[in-house]
Formats: structure tokens, sequence, C-alpha cells
């Protein structure tokens, strides 16, 4: 299975592609999706969507996990955060893929172990679960995490929906 994870953001959006075979995670891919913030916000939301949509096209994913909002330092922030998040589900959408939603706390667990996980041991632990040469960026470390989450919850997911028809 291969797994888009999309870490939103209006000025950066972080973006992970992994391969999950049996108990090995592999890493495809990651990047950051950069906007200018001169623009009016509509086209940077446009840049969001094109860009993945682009990732989509490029490296197929049979899924798409987005991290959900955790919280925001003030209302406008939560606002396009919630703008950005709502452009990368529709681009999976779009793409006719599933699109799974995790938290801040359910990626740190499933990447480290526990909820309360720093960034730096979260980047740390991807370098060495991903066999990466170096500590990723950021936001694309981010969005790698939330495909590790996903890989690690995705037979849970196929017998929650399963049940629910």
């Amino acid at each position: 299975m291969r797994i888009l994870g999309i870490d939103p953001g209006s000025r950066i959006t972080g973006y992970g592609i992994i391969k999950h075979e049996g108990n090995r995670l592999i890493h495809v891919d990651n990047g950051a999706i950069h906007t200018d913030s001169h623009k009016d916000f509509p086209a940077r939301l446009k840049r969001i969507y094109g860009a993945l949509a682009d990732v989509i096209e490029q490296y197929r994913p049979d899924a798409v996990a987005v991290e959900n909002i955790f919280f925001a330092t003030n209302v406008q922030s939560a606002l396009k955060l919630g703008q950005a998040r709502g452009v990368a589900i529709v681009a999976g959408v779009n793409a006719g893929l599933p699109v799974f939603e995790y938290t801040a706390l359910q990626v740190k667990q499933a990447v480290v172990g526990h909820g309360r996980a720093s960034k730096d041991q979260v980047q740390k632990m991807l370098k060495v679960l991903l066999n990466l040469p170096e500590v990723a960026q950021e936001d694309a470390s981010d969005a790698l995490a939330v495909a590790v989450c996903h890989a690690h919850s995705s037979r849970l997911n196929a017998v929650r929906s399963k049940l629910t028809k």
C-alpha cells in the first residue's frame, strides 16, 4: 500500500509518501509546498491544491492521511489552517482516494510510542524507521509521520469499515 501523508498549512504544506509492505515501511519521497505570503489567500489555496494533485498523479497513492487540527494560536490561524486542510482533503477525494484523519497525539503515539513526544524525537524516529539519509524538513517530516501513523492504523481502519457497512 502506498500512502500519502499530508501536514497541511497555509504557508507550508508538507507531504510524505511511503510504501507499506507487510511489516516494512519504505520511504518513497517527501517535500514541502511553499506558498507566497504576498499573494491573496485563494491563490495560495489553489497552489496547495495544484501541487498536491501533481504529487497524487506522480506517485499514485492508495490512500491519503491528513493531520487533524489540534490547536491554533488564534481564530484567524485556525480558519486558514482549516481551509488548507479542506484543500488537502479535496485533492485526495477528487482523485478517488480514501482520506483518513489523525490527531497529533495519534501520530506521535504511532511513531514514537507516546503522545507527548517532541518534534525532534519524531524526526529522529522517522529517520530510523524509514532509513532516511538525514532528518527530513520539519513539515515533510510531520507528513511522513502521518503516513506512518496510517500504515500502523490501516488494519484497524479496514476492520472498522467492515463493521459499519
